[in-house]
């Protein structure tokens, strides 16, 4: 039992990574430009079929796929939020609603090219066995996987927390006219932040294609659950998502051994509760 439960941990820590690879660049799109990107779920979804693409059994194939993925990601990222500029003051429904006209048009186009039906996606060679942990083997990939997402989650934190860039990027989130006004040139830091967000959507659909590989609907399923985890962790705050995405992750692998009818549902509690509570935190300091 205790075995079985750990072995479910990992795997919940391994889907929480792979929406924090995700759900990351969100924050940062949302954080820096005010943008709510509905069309996000569609970038990972784009990276899933380029790892298919050029999947070839072996690392080199997934290197290919990484750098090609990283180039369309940051291309892609950069063109949709020059293409969105505009609406920048228009609140957030005509966002959404452009956004997730894009999203729609991605998934036909998807769907045209690809097919509807899944993909399944094995990993590199190398990377395909299993390692025994207390006397139960588990996907190599898996574990490699966690680590990459772990030490991606890392650089992420210290570009933020200590390099000059990172300070000037906290300053926009904060007060977009006062960093302005200090001569921060925010159009370009929205244009990085905007392939930055755009690359991180494309790596974890193409580092995670192996675990959760193309099908029409994973684009809407990686978006509803990487907006539950800027929600919880609060828009622009990397570490706050990097919290809420193992919360999710666990939720969502953990909740559905213990209790499988209900596990849908308790993912929704957790997002109300933590609404809930922020909600009476922010009256109070404002009493």
């Amino acid at each position: 039992m205790g075995v079985t439960a750990a072995v479910t941990a990992l795997d919940g820590l391994a889907f929480g990574l792979l929406l924090f690879v995700v759900a990351t660049g969100l924050t940062l799109i949302f954080g820096v430009m005010n943008l709510l990107n509905l069309a996000h779920g569609s970038l990972y979804l784009g990276g899933a079929y380029v790892a298919y693409l050029f999947s070839d059994g072996g690392l080199p194939g997934l290197a290919v796929a990484l750098g090609v993925g990283v180039v369309l990601g940051t291309a892609a990222g950069t063109t949709l939020g020059a293409a969105l500029r505009p609406l920048a003051g228009h609140g957030h429904l005509d966002q959404a609603l452009a956004t997730l006209g894009i999203a729609f048009l991605a998934a036909d186009a998807y769907t045209t090219g690809f097919g509807g039906a899944p993909l399944p996606i094995e990993p590199p060679d190398l990377l395909d066995g299993s390692i025994t942990l207390a006397d139960h083997a588990y996907p190599t990939y898996r574990l490699v996987f966690i680590a990459v997402a772990a030490l991606l989650a890392l650089a992420l934190h210290l570009s933020v927390t200590r390099s000059r860039y990172g300070v000037i990027l906290r300053a926009t989130v904060a007060d977009r006219a006062m960093a302005a006004a200090t001569g921060v040139n925010t159009r370009r830091v929205q244009a990085l932040a905007m392939g930055a967000g755009g690359a991180l959507a494309v790596t974890g659909g193409v580092l995670g294609a192996p675990l959760l590989g193309p099908a029409p609907g994973v684009d809407s399923t990686v978006l509803v659950l990487s907006l539950i985890v800027v929600v919880i962790g609060g828009p622009g705050s990397i570490g706050g998502a990097f919290v809420a995405a193992v919360l999710v992750g666990q939720v969502q692998t953990v909740g559905v051994i213990l209790a499988p009818t209900t596990a849908p549902f308790a993912l929704l509690a957790v997002l109300l509760a933590v609404l809930t509570l922020r909600s009476r935190t922010q009256t109070v300091v404002h009493a």
